[in-house]
């Protein structure tokens, strides 16, 4: 296979790549996978950023942003990724296996992080298909539990096997090595699915129109500027929807230099 012809001494540390070693694949659906890379121990990032990965391409290489998924204690970065078999990337990264070598970014960067958030008392987490990714590195950060009483995490897919580290999540993070104690009385997990039967139907914005989004959490029944902060992460859609919402709320949208009470990620938006 093509990915297999990374030169591993064709870098060094002034380059912008560096060359990583696949450590695991979990194949979900026929839609959707998952895989874990090695991690340099240089490697820092804030949780919820992104970075970039790819494999050789016509005499450049083939980048694409990633969410980190890990969290930032681990020894290997995770990531997520769709299926498309048109994908200049993604049609090859899908077939990828324990032992490849895979090109890492060596400066993540984002926006879905705390820093961009004013204080506040709820963190609800918004996404839908691989938006999730950022949001498993968050939930299993200390830093966020310090700064908000309550995380709320919303994951919106078509189908329910679309629901990756659904099983992590509905055990409430128990075991990890940081968070559990803190996770059973402030996380909460709410699956939804939109085109199957499941406990909990629909997209998001039905959620938020029911109330069904504020049932487990304390405080108003409504999104508050006051206390409230929210990161989206998903499909262009979702966000632009969301995004004029919480505006009319009267959110303000933050980023690194300039904290508000709501963020995006505008390098996968545009």
């Amino acid at each position: 296979m093509t990915h297999q012809a990374i030169d591993r001494e064709a870098f060094n540390p002034s380059t912008a790549l560096a060359v990583q070693t696949v450590t695991r694949v979990r194949h979900l659906t026929d839609r959707l996978f998952s895989f874990a890379i090695s991690r340099p121990p240089s490697f820092r990032f804030r949780s919820g950023e992104f970075v970039m990965v790819g494999l050789p391409g016509e005499g450049k290489p083939l980048l694409r942003a990633y969410s980190i998924a890990s969290p930032a204690y681990a020894d290997e970065l995770e990531f997520l990724s769709i299926k498309l078999e048109d994908g200049p990337l993604t049609s090859r990264l899908q077939h990828i296996r324990s032992g490849d070598p895979v090109y890492l970014g060596r400066k993540p960067t984002g926006t879905l992080v705390t820093d961009a958030l004013l204080p506040g008392r709820r963190l609800f987490l918004l996404s839908t298909g691989t938006g999730i990714a950022p949001f498993m590195s968050l939930v299993r950060d200390p830093d966020v539990y310090a700064h908000f009483a309550e995380i709320v995490l919303v994951h919106s897919v078509r189908e329910v096997a679309d629901l990756a580290w659904r099983d992590v999540l509905e055990g409430q993070l128990a075991g990890d090595p940081l968070v559990q104690d803190e996770a059973l009385l402030q996380f909460h997990y709410l699956p939804t699915v939109t085109r199957e039967p499941f406990r909990t139907q629909g997209r998001i914005a039905r959620l938020v129109e029911s109330g069904i989004l504020f049932e487990r959490v304390s405080g108003p029944r409504r999104f508050d500027p006051e206390g409230d902060r929210v990161m989206l992460c998903g499909s262009m859609a979702m966000i632009r929807d969301h995004a004029a919402d919480l505006e009319a709320r009267g959110f303000v949208e933050g980023s690194n230099s300039r904290p508000g009470q709501f963020v995006i990620e505008r390098a996968f938006v545009g």
